[in-house]
């Protein structure tokens, strides 16, 4: 399945929000356990679930989602967090969901299901994009998500050393490419997602495809998981996805790497060619208006199958 934080409770007097009345109404039923907002307290549980599920997930990859979303948990009486679940905002229209882990030994019991209630009620009007597993398919699909394509996950090590591309189509991005990359990837998502892309510039390396003196591509490698990932990744074709994937990877060396890609975009058997093997996939989903970017730039790579 898939996973995030909201400020509620406390002793103020605010206005009721969606996100503040779904916790309130989910903490006064009648359960054997407590759905609270994802805080940074939780980290260390929401680390040890993950493990528990053999995702790779380091404690640095649940902070870093966190600090750019939001979510719940839900604590046993025992005072022991058993699942999580987490959400990010575009711009108030847009949204995706992810890290949602329930415990082995507390599963069957509806958990599931009710952070995903949470999660909806949280996010409610916006559109909500998310990858799920083949377990949590028939969950999504009773709340109104419709599946529109698959991810696939490929890692590894490369074969050999890449070579970079001539700097004349792909070279370092620099400061000044900020707002040129932030349309790229909107034309290539339809979200406005400029803080998150902020962040991941400071988390990580980018990389910029040039024609005509303009940028036309962009890819960012970071740490996350076993090694690296590369992702986002946004181009005009294949060829030139390709291209910024070797400008990452001849950074990167001969070093365990993730990139997670749609079916569609036609890098999967060059990936297997080089190293990078496919060892799973996840079904796209959406609930809600469903508008296809408009382009000319297209994702090729997911920056994380959570967050997109």
């Amino acid at each position: 399945m898939s996973g995030e934080q909201i400020a509620t409770g406390g002793q103020t007097h605010r206005a009721a929000t969606p996100a503040r009345r779904a916790t309130q109404a989910m903490v006064s039923g009648d359960h054997d356990a407590v759905l609270l907002p994802f805080a940074a307290e939780h980290l260390e549980s929401a680390l040890r679930l993950s493990q528990e599920m053999s995702w790779p997930y380091r404690l640095e990859d649940w902070a870093f989602a966190l600090e750019l979303g939001q979510g719940f948990v839900l604590r046993n009486r025992a005072g022991t967090v058993i699942a999580t679940a987490a959400w990010w905002d575009y711009g108030g229209t847009e949204a995706s969901m992810g890290m949602i882990i329930v415990a082995k030994a507390a599963q069957g019991r509806g958990h599931g299901a009710r952070l995903m209630d949470a999660l909806l009620a949280a996010a409610h009007p916006r559109s909500i994009t998310l990858n799920s597993t083949a377990e949590g398919l028939a969950l999504y699909e009773k709340r109104g998500f419709v599946r529109i394509g698959v991810i696939q996950q490929h890692q590894g090590v490369p074969h050999e050393r890449h070579q970079a591309p001539p700097a004349s189509l792909v070279r370092a991005m620099t400061p000044a490419d900020v707002e040129a990359i932030a349309d790229l990837d909107r034309q290539a998502t339809g979200w406005a997602r400029r803080q998150m892309l902020d962040r991941l510039l400071q988390a990580g390396e980018g990389h910029v495809l040039v024609r005509d003196g303009e940028p036309r591509g962009y890819a960012i490698s970071r740490l996350f998981g076993r090694g690296h990932v590369i992702g986002p990744v946004v181009a005009e074709s294949a060829a030139d996805a390709r291209a910024l994937i070797e400008a990452a990877l001849a950074r990167l060396g001969q070093v365990f790497v993730r990139v997670d890609t749609a079916a569609t975009t036609q890098l999967g058997d060059w990936l297997d060619s080089i190293g990078l093997r496919q060892v799973g996939d996840a079904t796209t989903m959406v609930k809600g208006p469903h508008v296809p970017p408009a382009g000319p730039a297209r994702m090729f790579a997911l920056a994380n199958q959570s967050f997109n």
